[in-house]
C-alpha cells in the first residue's frame, strides 16, 4: 500500500530562520529517489514555496494557499482550484471595509495570480507585509477599492489587531474556510478567508486518490493543519506546535529546528 507523506512548511519543515537545512534537503531528496511519495501542504503560494524549498527536488504536485490550489511543483500548472463567487467576494470585502480592515485580496486575472490592496487602507503590519514583496510578480497595488475584486478572487488576508479581526472571524467561520492565528515570525494576528471547499484536507484526499495511495502521513505545527490531521492515517506534530494540534497528533516529534520531519522519514522509510 502506497503512502503519501505531506508536510507543512513554516514552523514544520522550515526552521525558525525560514530555511530548509542541508540535512533535511539531502535526506528528503535521497528518500524520494528511493521511491517515497513526499510533498508539501502549505499556506504559501507556489512562488514563495519554490523560494523556501530550494534544494529539494519535489516531483509531486503541491498543495498551496491552505488547499485553495493544488499545482504541479515545477511548472505551476493548476490541477485543482477553488474560487469565491462574485457575490461572496463582494459580501466579504464589504464587511471588511465596513469594519475598517484593509484586506490583501488574491485573485487570478488572465491566468496570472495577483494580490491587490489599497496601501492607505492597510494596517502598519499589513503594509509591512506587502512592502516586503515589492519584487513579487503578483504585487498589484490599486488606486481604488473598486479594483480590489478584479479577476477571480480566491483568498483574503487581513493583518490587524485581534480585537478587530475576531468579530469578522466569528461572522464568516461557518460559511467560509477561515484561519485565525498569529504569524509565527512576527506575532501579528492574521485572519485568512477562503472558499468553503478550500482545505488542506480536501486537497490531500484528492491528491491521495490521484496518486493511487492508500494512506496519508501528515506533519504540521499550526491551526491550519488541524483539518489535514483529521483525514490523515497518521499525523505528527512538531514539538513547537500549538497545543490544539499536539492533542490531535498520533505523536509529537522533535522541533522544526531539529530536522524532525526529515529524521522521522529517514527512520520510517529505511527500517
Amino acid at each position: 500500500m502506497k503512502t503519501l507523506y505531506l508536510s507543512d512548511l513554516d514552523g514544520t519543515l522550515l526552521n525558525s530562520a525560514c530555511r530548509i537545512t542541508p540535512f533535511t534537503a539531502e535526506t528528503i531528496n535521497r528518500l524520494c529517489e528511493n521511491g517515497i511519495l513526499f510533498s508539501f501542504a502549505t499556506a504559501r503560494s507556489r512562488s514563495t514555496t519554490l523560494k523556501v524549498t530550494k534544494g529539494i527536488e519535489c516531483s509531486l504536485p503541491v498543495i498551496v494557499y491552505n488547499g485553495v490550489f493544488t499545482v504541479e511543483y515545477k511548472s505551476g500548472k493548476m490541477l485543482c482550484s477553488n474560487f469565491f463567487s462574485d457575490g461572496d467576494s463582494r459580501e466579504i470585502l464589504s464587511a471588511l471595509l465596513g469594519a475598517e480592515i484593509g484586506p490583501i485580496v488574491y485573485s487570478v486575472t488572465n491566468g496570472q495570480e495577483k494580490f491587490s490592496y489599497l496601501l492607505n487602507d492597510l494596517s502598519p503590519a499589513a503594509a509591512e507585509f506587502v512592502t516586503s514583496r515589492t519584487n513579487d510578480r503578483r504585487d498589484n497595488p490599486v488606486a481604488h477599492r473598486s479594483e480590489l475584486l478584479n479577476g477571480e478572487t480566491f483568498y483574503f488576508t487581513c493583518i490587524d489587531k485581534a480585537e478587530n479581526l475576531r468579530p469578522l472571524y466569528e461572522q464568516f467561520k461557518d460559511r467560509f474556510r477561515c484561519v485565525y492565528s498569529k504569524d509565527i515570525y512576527t506575532g501579528e494576528q492574521w485572519l485568512e478567508i477562503m472558499p468553503s471547499g478550500a482545505t488542506k484536507a480536501q486537497a490531500a484526499l484528492k491528491l491521495k486518490k490521484a496518486l493511487g495511495c492508500g494512506r496519508i502521513v501528515a506533519f504540521g505545527d499550526s491551526e491550519n493543519d488541524l483539518d489535514l490531521f483529521a483525514v490523515a492515517d497518521e499525523c505528527y506534530a512538531v514539538e513547537n506546535a500549538v497545543p490544539e494540534l499536539k492533542a490531535r497528533a498520533t505523536a509529537v516529534i522533535g522541533s522544526n529546528n531539529e530536522d524532525a520531519v526529515a529524521k522521522f522519514l529517514l527512520q520510517r522509510c529505511t527500517e
